[in-house]
């Protein structure tokens, strides 16, 4: 299979490993993104990730992907709820996104309760710790091979 995926992580993850493990998990952001990079290899799929805790050079990330990826994954951390400017941007380059969160934001707190990627994205995995990167990454090779047939 070829393809290419976009992988996309906003403010905050980071510190994934360090934060609030009791809602985010044990696992580093470099952990996660090597798990995927296995995967990657196995179904011979490009991967590529970008990190930002800075809104402006995700959209910029998310504007160059436009010629350069076949699927988004994204979890834009607290963007995800009050982005405008993001949630434009996926719209503008019509690459498929799959919104993916480590906590079910529908059982937090009301503020993040809402997703401005959500109405926009293919689909979305939430609540799952690490294993909704993996989820995504599966789901996306599907697209990738469905846009290919």
């Amino acid at each position: 299979m070829d393809g290419r995926i976009l992988v996309i992580n906003g403010p905050n993850l980071n510190l994934l490993g360090m934060r609030e493990k009791d809602i985010y998990g044990e696992k580093s952001l470099e952990d996660i993104n090597r798990e995927l990079r296995v995967m990657a290899m196995e179904k011979q799929v490009e991967m590529n990730f970008f990190q930002s805790n800075h809104e402006g050079e995700i959209i910029d990330r998310i504007q160059d992907a436009r010629g350069q990826a076949d699927c988004i994954i994204i979890n834009a951390g607290a963007f995800t709820h009050y982005s405008i400017a993001i949630h434009d941007a996926l719209k503008a380059v019509d690459i498929p996104v799959i919104e993916v969160h480590l906590s079910n934001i529908f059982k937090r707190e009301a503020f993040r309760q809402q997703s401005l990627i959500s109405p926009i994205a293919v689909g979305g995995i939430f609540g799952f710790g690490a294993l909704s990167y993996k989820m995504a990454f599966l789901a996306a090779c599907e697209i990738i091979r469905d846009q290919t047939d």
